[in-house]
């Protein structure tokens, strides 16, 4: 049963990271240009400040028991780490302080390494069987943030971001 589950998980976190890739490459990046980074970023952001639902993965309901700490610990103070400093992020880019590029490198690059490691502690400690109801986090949730950190280091590269052009 858990190899199944294994790949079953993995064949959605894939498959949903390919479906919200696609809707980026037809609705976000041909537009990188011409949209403003405040327009892209902005959404982005607000969405990341609702990481602090990496919570669940603390608490019994949303999870199975035996939900390995090993993950469950830096699953979820590694999201509500993203989800402050996406949140932090907000005030910089809708003012467009110097402070904002900075921010969102830190929020990014946290952010982006905080989901790596949680696929791979999720593999290593077999978490999967252990998600109970938080099972769409890593299904549906974690492949729309990657694929936002993604949109996110493609404007940070591309764009001028903070202070009065």
């Amino acid at each position: 049963m858990q190899p199944l589950f294994d790949r079953i998980l993995t064949a959605n976190l894939i498959f949903s990271t390919i479906v919200f890739y696609a809707a980026a490459r037809i609705y976000v990046l041909p537009k990188i240009q011409e949209l403003s980074p405040r327009s892209i970023l902005l959404p982005i952001l607000l969405l990341h400040s609702l990481r602090h639902l990496g919570l669940m993965f603390l608490t019994r309901g949303a999870t199975y028991p035996g939900m390995p700490r090993q993950f469950a610990y830096p699953a979820a103070i590694g999201d509500l780490i993203a989800a402050i400093l996406a949140f932090t992020a907000i005030p910089a880019v809708l003012k467009s302080l110097p402070a904002a590029r900075p921010l969102l490198w830190v929020f990014n690059v946290e952010g982006t390494l905080d989901l790596v490691v949680a696929i791979t502690l999720a593999t290593a400690y077999k978490a999967p069987i252990h998600l109970g109801p938080a099972y769409w986090i890593p299904a549906f949730w974690v492949p729309a943030l990657l694929v936002t950190h993604y949109i996110t280091f493609v404007v940070l590269t591309r764009h001028r971001i903070g202070g009065r052009a």
